[in-house]
């Protein structure tokens, strides 16, 4: 079942959440063991993210270098379907520009179809740790929104080579993300909302937001999405504050800001437990206000512990 139909035929707002695959080394019941103390709150999907290789450089004598290229985690495609298959659960594959090619995308959306996964979040992805900016492939997407297009024509039975013409049409509902704070190489908001809206032109049938710590800040980034003729749910992602290198390492890494009365408690905490009282704490509060401003889903951001989610949706399901 496609996303946009969860979200349209709820009477309530719907739960979900999004789990990163293991690192190299681990199998499957590493996967598991973050969805089974979620299960009992009936997720109507959860998300499976992307990460690419990684890019190490190693000295091979008399000055010469050999680029390596390091992949941490299985695949995403293999987890998403071993999920629907295991719980019955929708997944939603995470599907980046980063590292693929527009042939290599066409493979990947081919196997999701066969695979029976009606679901994709199409992200550009963040550049590897030694560019300072994003680079796309060659022949490769630079944008998210040149990915969506791609994603429709093949919705569409278009696909890249002429040969391809008796092919069918795929069927999948992509999802974007979205920044109530705005992206961080984006000029402003206003501008940021510009190229929101053609993602959703170019295909997007539902938006996921960035993980933030202040509601007021997700009901005015809705409202002046509205204003800006983008109609789709915009589903608000959560994510608990749960150790002390948290405190740092989230709002420098996705560039978000903490309401002064929740900074105002995290510098008084000495232990990693303090924080994750609070953090639940907050993250409770945000929780509640969400449902009862009848916010679609709450898509919580696990990170591969379910622990802290388990105490929130507890609270507030």
């Amino acid at each position: 079942m496609k996303v946009i139909e969860h979200l349209r035929h709820a009477d309530r707002t719907l739960f979900s959440f999004e789990i990163l695959p293991p690192l190299k080394g681990k199998d499957i019941r590493s996967i598991y063991e973050g969805i089974d103390p979620l299960i009992d709150f009936k997720p109507s999907f959860i998300n499976v993210t992307y990460h690419r290789e990684e890019v190490i450089y190693k000295e091979r004598g008399m000055g010469l270098l050999q680029k390596v290229r390091l992949r941490k985690r299985p695949g995403t495609v293999g987890i998403c379907a071993t999920i629907k298959a295991k719980y019955n659960i929708d997944t939603v594959p995470h599907l980046i520009c980063g590292g693929f090619s527009q042939e290599d995308t066409e493979d990947a959306l081919i196997e999701l179809n066969f695979l029976g996964i009606d679901n994709v979040l199409a992200l550009r992805g963040d550049a590897i740790k030694n560019e300072s900016h994003f680079i796309p492939e060659r022949d490769g997407h630079a944008h998210a929104v040149d990915l969506i297009r791609q994603i429709e024509r093949l919705n569409h039975g278009k696909y890249l080579h002429d040969e391809e013409l008796e092919a069918a049409a795929t069927d999948l509902c992509v999802g974007a993300a979205c920044y109530p704070e705005k992206h961080p190489e984006a000029l402003n908001l206003n501008v940021d909302i510009a190229y929101l809206k053609q993602k959703v032109d170019a295909g997007a049938e539902y938006l996921v937001t960035q993980m933030f710590f202040d509601n007021s800040k997700y009901f005015r980034f809705v409202d002046l999405c509205r204003e800006a003729g983008i109609t789709v749910p915009i589903i608000p992602g959560l994510k608990p504050i749960t150790t002390l290198k948290h405190i740092a390492f989230l709002p420098k890494t996705f560039r978000v800001d903490l309401p002064d009365a929740f900074a105002a408690e995290l510098v008084k905490c000495r232990t990693d437990l303090e924080v994750k009282r609070l953090g639940i704490e907050w993250a409770v509060q945000q929780a509640k206000e969400l449902v009862a401003r009848k916010a679609p889903c709450l898509h919580f951001y696990t990170m591969g512990r379910s622990e802290a989610v388990r105490a929130i949706v507890e609270k507030v399901f």
